[in-house]
């Protein structure tokens, strides 16, 4: 049991890793395929039915693509699905969240200044806002907006809008940014398994069947690949966000993340025009420098954090009492103070740094309580922490920082371990 905190952080590594790889190949494939349809050029001598052709060479290959706007007249017995990437990338990111989120909610997830919550509920409303924002999405495409893809498109933009300020209300802002991510990464594997897949199931029925696919499904699909399209780039910077508190710890990172979707916006847009030859757009970068530009300056608004003495003064949860209760914590407490806080502090003091590294805050009894895995894992089973040992912490030390952590986790009920 003393070592389940290691175990944990081994399965969080290993989910992360697929959780990239998958999405590695589902970006990949859809900026490729984004980027072929809009290349295709038509030809007279093409098979009835074909949109467009392109040529292409690759690792001393060449590769013929044609394109049939509906499909082919008769289905070829091989055919390559392009759905996997998708669910793998939702399916490895959802264990993420929940391996880091939901078992660690007391730390990452819920924010008792914000909002006093218990892990259930923090758990419910994160779980419950993924569904309902995909439900409420779902709606508005399959409304008459469906046949106003721009109006859809900025009424979409701010309902992501609305759930940057709401996430941000609730948790902290750490997880705020994270799950706007996963709530736009939810439509985007949606968009994939509810609704483009099985119309094309519908077109393979109708083919193999001998009727003639209608071309409504093509255009549903379209609405929704173009929405993935331009929700790609902010989702992987939102998933990124996390390891970077000048975007996540701000007062404003709503609006932060609010920007960043623009941005995906105007950057889309130049590739989008390059590959389907209509200009070279290039006052789409002078916008994308200047969005980032504001991004920066709204990042230095103050960090939402407690001050020192109400850090001292909020009330720990049960699972912290048992570390600021646990035989070494005082020990624990003087190592850290000697040799982390100077970093990881409200207003750090060692050259260079403007904010504690992650938004981890080591100033406090309380606050080393609340970070007892981290410290445990950078700074006593490896040496992680301090960076390159700057600070000279000794063996000894770091063996006096495993047995107070090892003595609380003793004390804690299994369903409580591993956070």
């Amino acid at each position: 049991m003393q070592d389940l905190a290691i175990i944990f952080d081994w399965l969080g590594l290993a989910v992360r890793w697929l959780h990239v790889i998958t999405a590695m190949a589902w970006i990949g494939a859809s900026f490729y395929f984004i980027a072929l349809d809009l290349m295709l050029k038509p030809n007279e001598a093409l098979p009835e039915g074909a949109h467009g052709e392109e040529w292409e060479v690759h690792g001393g290959g060449f590769y013929h693509t044609v394109k049939y706007m509906v499909a082919p007249e008769r289905l070829p017995e091989h055919l390559t699905w392009h759905k996997w990437q998708s669910y793998t990338t939702w399916l490895s990111g959802a264990a993420l969240l929940m391996i880091v989120y939901w078992a660690g909610a007391e730390l990452y997830l819920i924010d008792l200044s914000k909002m006093e919550l218990t892990q259930f509920q923090a758990i419910l409303i994160s779980a419950g806002s993924l569904t309902i924002g995909w439900l409420v999405y779902d709606f508005l495409c399959k409304s008459e907006l469906g046949d106003h893809p721009t109006l859809l498109m900025v009424l979409l933009f701010v309902i992501l809008v609305g759930m940057a300020w709401g996430y941000n209300q609730v948790f902290t802002g750490r997880a705020a940014l994270l799950h706007l991510g996963a709530f736009t990464a939810t439509i985007m594997t949606a968009n994939v398994f509810l609704i483009i897949m099985p119309n094309q199931r519908i077109v393979v029925g109708d083919l193999k069947a001998g009727r003639v696919p209608d071309a409504k499904y093509g255009k549903i699909a379209k609405l929704r690949s173009t929405h993935n399209n331009y929700l790609t780039l902010p989702v992987v910077f939102l998933m990124l966000s996390n390891h970077y508190p000048l975007a996540f710890a701000t007062e404003y990172n709503w609006l932060i993340a609010s920007l960043v979707f623009l941005l995906g916006v105007t950057i889309r847009h130049y590739f989008n025009s390059i590959h389907a030859g209509k200009g070279n757009p290039t006052w789409t970068w002078l916008v994308s420098v200047l969005i980032f530009i504001l991004i920066m300056w709204i990042s230095t608004a103050p960090l939402r954090q407690d001050t020192y003495e109400e850090s001292q003064a909020r009330a720990l949860t049960a699972t912290e009492q048992v570390f600021a209760s646990a035989a070494g914590f005082e020990d624990a407490t003087n190592i850290v103070a000697g040799r982390c806080s100077m970093c990881h502090a409200r207003e750090p003091f060692w050259d260079g740094i403007h904010r504690a590294p992650k938004g981890l805050l080591l100033e406090t009894p309380a606050d080393i309580a609340r970070a007892a895995k981290q410290v445990y894992l950078q700074a006593g089973v490896t040496h992680a922490m301090p960076p390159a040992n700057i600070t000279a912490m000794d063996d000894s030390e770091r063996a006096q920082i495993r047995a107070w952590y090892r003595a609380a986790r003793a004390e804690l009920p299994f369903s409580l371990a591993m956070h």
